[in-house]
């Protein structure tokens, strides 16, 4: 009886992974794409990196119940898969489609083109902040991540994670409120 269960149980791991694998990307694939998307601000290269992040997953499937918390792990993968892309790719602009697609859909063209153009500003300001300030600031958007993971995610305590995003908040608000001169 215990020989017939060790030759079916190899052959069910393979199933067992793939359900997990698409059960981790049904739960987590939102949430990798926006962390990739606050990044690149491009959402084709942002799908890229959320698939190379489930492509590790692949490579470290047997690694798989050994991390702590999944979550906080995928979003590390994820965060430096995208930075490591965005310094190879190096937009000087912002993708324009992306800031039309924040501005509202249903307003006159006007106030969207003026929306666009302010987001831009937004996101020009955000690119001019220190680089860890930046780095907890788009992170502390995206809503489903709370100070302990941003903490994870960055290497940082949890006080610094706090720390750098009051200076980002009150620097970007500074510069937004002067116009951009600071």
């Amino acid at each position: 009886m215990i020989e017939e269960l060790s030759l079916v149980l190899p052959l069910s791991r393979p199933a067992e992974t793939d359900t997990t694998l698409a059960a981790l990307v049904e739960t987590y694939s939102t949430l990798l794409f926006r962390v990739a998307h606050s990044v690149l601000r491009n959402p084709t290269e942002a799908e890229d990196v959320v698939q190379d992040t489930f492509v590790r997953v692949m490579e470290h499937k047997r690694t798989l119940p050994e991390v702590r918390d999944l979550r906080v792990w995928l979003v590390r993968i994820t965060w430096n898969l995208a930075l490591d892309r965005r310094r190879r790719i190096r937009p000087d602009q912002m993708d324009d489609a992306f800031a039309h697609t924040l501005a509202g859909r249903n307003t006159p063209a006007d106030v969207a083109l003026h929306d666009a153009r302010e987001l831009a500003r937004v996101f020009l300001e955000i690119d001019r902040l220190p680089r860890a300030e930046r780095q907890a600031l788009l992170l502390s958007a995206i809503d489903d991540l709370d100070t302990r993971e941003l903490a994870q995610v960055l290497n940082k305590s949890e006080s610094a994670i706090r720390a750098l995003i009051f200076r980002a908040r009150t620097r970007l608000r500074q510069r937004l409120t002067k116009g951009g001169k600071a």
